[in-house]
């Protein structure tokens, strides 16, 4: 299996249609059709379903196409990292983030460090923790940003002087909004829509016992998503309090959860990683941060 042929069947598996393909790749159609069909004769099983003027995927094609995606990811960012050890000047950094306003600390180490080095570029995969440890351990991400304790055995970490304080989001017009704090009494018969990674971890520290006879209506991976069912009325999100947007013109606002309840920040690698040039000057710029109290509103 070529990547090159992997390349043209991403390109008809995106496009959905043969001849444009073969136009964007600057070759044949009937080329394109022969190395398609060889594809499918090596795995041994049909990829598209093709018609007059559309393909696509087959149940065994999507798979492939996932596949694919991934080796085409690593193949790139190996080739990125081996321009990159001699190119000091600039260079590729992957970087796997949740959801989380520290981010911005981050952002201004990588702000700093493209200063000196104009010619780096960043590339921000955004998602739950369990998503983005996944393609940590892929490979395919230089580091990850977590706002979860760290499993000691996988990885090696720099932990962040900032974190992330839990609370309520709801509508201004609710009852609820009146309270400077939201107790676990106050949430008792209420709709909450929750985290699923919180579930397994934060709510089950702060709600203890009471977890169980919760009324959750909806779980969610990022709060953005969360918030715009606060505010269409279906239930009350608990998440990170600096998120959303709650300004004056905003429908929403957030009460912080009281006993309070904070999440650590933590930048992960896997244990053993070579790093690439710019990606040890970005962690150096961290600590480098770090030591001077940058992390200081």
């Amino acid at each position: 299996m070529e990547i090159r042929v992997l390349r043209y069947f991403l390109e008809v598996a995106r496009e959905g249609n043969i001849t444009k393909s073969a136009a964007y790749l600057h070759i044949s159609q009937p080329t394109l059709s022969r190395q398609l069909k060889e594809l499918e004769e090596e795995l041994g099983k049909k990829l598209f379903v093709r018609s007059n003027y559309s393909v696509k995927l087959t149940e065994e094609g999507m798979l492939l196409r996932k596949r694919a995606e991934d080796i085409l990811d690593m193949v790139d960012k190996t080739t990125e990292e081996f321009r990159a050890l001699d190119e000091i000047n600039g260079g590729d950094i992957h970087i796997g983030c949740a959801e989380s306003d520290g981010i911005k600390y981050v952002a201004r180490a990588a702000k700093n460090l493209r200063k000196r080095y104009p010619n780096i570029r960043y590339h921000i995969y955004s998602s739950g923790t369990d998503a983005v440890n996944e393609r940590l351990d892929r490979g395919l991400l230089d580091f990850a940003v977590i706002v979860q304790e760290v499993d000691l055995s996988r990885y090696n970490y720099l932990r962040l002087p900032v974190q992330d304080i839990w609370g309520v989001l709801m509508r201004k017009d609710d009852p609820l909004s009146k309270k400077e704090h939201i107790q676990i009494s106050d949430l008792r018969g209420f709709p909450l829509i929750c985290s699923r990674q919180g579930l397994r971890e934060e709510m089950v520290k702060w709600f203890g016992d009471e977890l169980e006879k919760l009324s959750i209506v909806a779980t969610y991976d990022l709060l953005y998503n969360a918030s715009i069912l606060t505010r269409e009325g279906l239930g009350y999100a608990i998440g990170f309090k600096d998120l959303v947007y709650t300004g004056a013109d905003s429908e929403l606002c957030v009460r912080p959860l009281k006993p309070a309840l904070a999440s650590p920040m933590y930048l992960i690698w896997k244990k053993y990683q070579v790093f690439t040039p710019v990606a040890s000057l970005l962690l150096e710029e961290l600590k480098t941060q770090i030591a001077q109290g940058q992390y200081q509103e």
